[in-house]
């Protein structure tokens, strides 16, 4: 038997409105090519959906420090934010 799991909204609201609706999440690991290489999660908090990231996305380095890779990640999702609170799916 396989169960559903149910969909919650937090804080009640159907299409997000501020930045504040999204958690963007950093990790950043070592490359095997050398320098450090970023991953992004962006997950949009009214209905739950990962946003980033999708097939094809584009991979956030090698870049030579950690704190390059995770600014660069971090600048990437306020860009997936912004463009997803002009025209959300």
């Amino acid at each position: 038997m396989v169960r559903r799991k149910t969909l919650t909204r937090p804080n009640g609201k159907l299409k997000p409105d501020t930045p504040e609706d999204y958690s963007v999440y950093v990790t950043t690991t070592r490359a095997s090519i050398g320098g450090y290489v970023a991953r992004l999660l962006v997950v949009r908090k009214t209905d739950c959906k990962k946003i980033f990231p999708f097939d094809g996305a584009p991979e956030i380095g090698p870049l030579p420090t950690v704190e390059e890779a995770r600014q660069s990640a971090f600048a990437l999702g306020g860009t997936i934010v912004e463009a997803d609170l002009k025209n959300p799916e």
